[in-house]
């Protein structure tokens, strides 16, 4: 397939931060993002005469992710009692996290999403920030110790 390989080393790196940040989770981003090129590669003739093939790539990638998430809520009302403090649990937990994540100023909360959820190195994130290394290290301390002092004591 002409092109392709070009298009899957362009855009790979891209695609699978962006989808690693949109659903906090590294691997199933990762899931994701392989079998959305793998879509693309099986289609690659209709894909890449598209104005924008990587746009194709990221709605496949997301658009099976939003399906998982309407089947398993879909399995939680056709089977109460499964795992309802569980699931009580980790959304609380997310809704305080999230919400001491945006209590955080606005560098420090790139900060933490691009080094944690992003997984990027600290140098991939000065580059991004237009600062140096030890600028990310002092601004991810402050940020985590702000994290820390917030949310100690408020674990479900």
């Amino acid at each position: 397939m002409e092109g392709f390989e070009t298009f899957f080393e362009d855009n790979y790196g891209d695609v699978l931060r962006s989808v690693a940040f949109a659903l906090g989770d590294r691997d199933r981003a990762e899931d994701l993002t392989q079998e959305a090129f793998a879509r693309a590669y099986q289609r690659w003739g209709r894909v890449a005469a598209m104005e924008r093939p990587v746009t194709w790539v990221y709605v496949v990638a997301l658009n099976a992710e939003r399906k998982r998430w309407k089947r398993e809520r879909t399995e939680d009302i056709e089977e109460p009692g499964r795992g309802e403090s569980d699931h009580a649990s980790r959304v609380v937990t997310g809704v305080v996290v999230r919400d001491a994540v945006h209590r955080l100023a606005a560098r420090q909360r790139a900060a933490v999403a691009l080094r944690y959820v992003s997984d990027l190195t600290v140098a991939d994130i000065a580059r991004i920030m237009a600062c140096s290394e030890g600028t990310v290290k002092a601004t991810l301390h402050q940020a985590l110790g702000k994290l820390r002092v917030d949310l100690q004591g408020s674990e479900p």
